[in-house]
């Protein structure tokens, strides 16, 4: 795949760096999963350890928290139909919340014997939620990606993973990327939401330090949060970095475009996996962040609607 260096040409061959301002008061354990949901001017997301989905609307720079619904699991991500319908992840499987705030209980994607929980998830082209997992025990190289599909069975994408987390389509939505953590690999395969193929992942980049939740912009840049580096990075898909958001958490998780024009940059960041003394450090962390970095993002894929129970099949 070519790079797209030649379409940011304010930008040419150096890293061009933005910085972060906080736009919450409140501080999260460990806030993940930025979702904007234009059919209702808000923001979706989750504090993971907390169980907890959170909905804000925006004023100027801030997000306004205005209403949470608690788990008593894990939350690891959240999406919307076009109706309003949620569907989230839990600890081990799907829930769906009706827009009057009824929680019914999906597919299962987790085995009770299986020391694994949920983690990041997105839509696909299609409307398909897409979600992996990452364990919770010292197991390596066995975590998963799947795919729900529209009569609930769960496809198996990836079963070799050694923590599942972000995933994004490119511009065109013929390819999909994706995050494993530990290898500080962003996978990269060929991708048709129509038929639902899948092709066999390559290596996208490898970066240095630990990638977390990702999305792109209608450039075809790839934003990437950097769990323990403070920072989100843009690269091309060939591989360059084109820039860096500076984020006073070190804790940076994940990111979104938001706003009805898709022209912020929302970063969600952790407090948790902190010393006493980095949190002295770093007040910030665990807030939510935006940046103005000159590029809008992709119209945000909508769920497609409510799954049955689950069977499960592999490629």
């Amino acid at each position: 795949m070519a790079s797209r260096r030649s379409d940011r040409p304010t930008w040419g061959h150096r890293v061009k760096r933005f910085h972060a301002v906080p736009a919450t008061d409140e501080r999260y354990v460990l806030a993940e999963g930025p979702y904007w949901d234009g059919d209702r001017d808000r923001v979706l997301w989750v504090d993971i350890a907390a169980g907890e989905v959170h909905a804000g609307r925006l004023a100027a720079t801030r997000v306004i928290p205005e209403a949470m619904l608690a788990f008593p699991e894990t939350v690891g991500a959240v999406v919307s139909s076009q109706g309003g319908e949620l569907l989230v992840a839990g600890a081990r499987r799907l829930y769906t919340v009706s827009a009057a705030g009824a929680v019914s209980p999906g597919a299962e994607i987790i085995d009770a014997d299986t020391a694994s929980r949920l983690n990041d998830g997105c839509c696909d082209p299609a409307g398909r939620f897409l979600v992996g997992s990452l364990a919770l025990d010292d197991r390596v190289q066995d975590e998963i990606l799947v795919r729900v599909e529209p009569d609930g069975s769960i496809f198996v994408i990836d079963d070799d993973l050694g923590l599942s987390n972000g995933l994004a389509f490119s511009p065109d939505g013929t390819s999909l990327y994706s995050v494993d953590t530990l290898s500080g690999t962003v996978w990269i395969r060929d991708y048709d939401a129509t038929t639902g193929r899948v092709g066999q992942r390559r290596t996208l980049l490898e970066v240095d330090g630990k990638p977390d939740g990702l999305c792109v912009d209608q450039e075809g840049g790839i934003w990437v949060a950097m769990w323990g580096s403070g920072e989100v990075r843009c690269y091309s898909v060939a591989g360059d970095q084109l820039a860096a958001v500076d984020v006073a958490a070190p804790n940076t998780s994940s990111v979104a475009f938001i706003r009805p024009a898709l022209d912020t940059l929302l970063i969600t960041t952790a407090s948790e996996q902190l010393s006493d003394a980095q949190l002295a450090r770093y007040p910030e962390s665990g807030r939510l962040f935006t940046a103005d970095v000159g590029v809008r993002g992709l119209p945000v894929r909508c769920w497609a609607g409510t799954p049955a129970s689950a069977s499960t099949r592999h490629p």
